[in-house]
């Protein structure tokens, strides 16, 4: 089954969202420094983990659920938009980023 229109723009939005508001992933993410090695990369797995939690709670909502090629594409997405999510992160106060 592929991801239908409606939720790959729901993943979209979703990540968007959490592009900007990286700052607060980031500095939830410093709450833990020491502890980890880095934290942009903690803030980076915080976003990409909401994202998998958001669509799944779609297609529970939707009384789906889906299938490994349905998470494959849902990887594909949030891979393609990696860099974006990346330079947030690193920048979290930057407005000119395309999204």
């Amino acid at each position: 089954m592929a991801i239908s229109q409606e939720n790959r723009d729901f993943v979209g939005s979703l990540i968007d969202y959490y592009i900007g508001e990286s700052g607060s992933y980031r500095q939830m993410a410093e709450d833990y420094a020491p502890e980890i090695e880095s934290v942009q990369d903690a803030a980076f797995g915080i976003i990409v983990g909401c994202v998998h939690a958001g669509f799944l709670q779609a297609y529970q909502s939707q009384q789906m659920t889906p299938d490994l090629g349905d998470m494959q594409e849902l990887g594909k997405m949030i891979k393609e938009r990696a860099p974006l999510i990346r330079e947030s992160v690193l920048d979290p106060g930057s407005k000119d980023r395309e999204a």
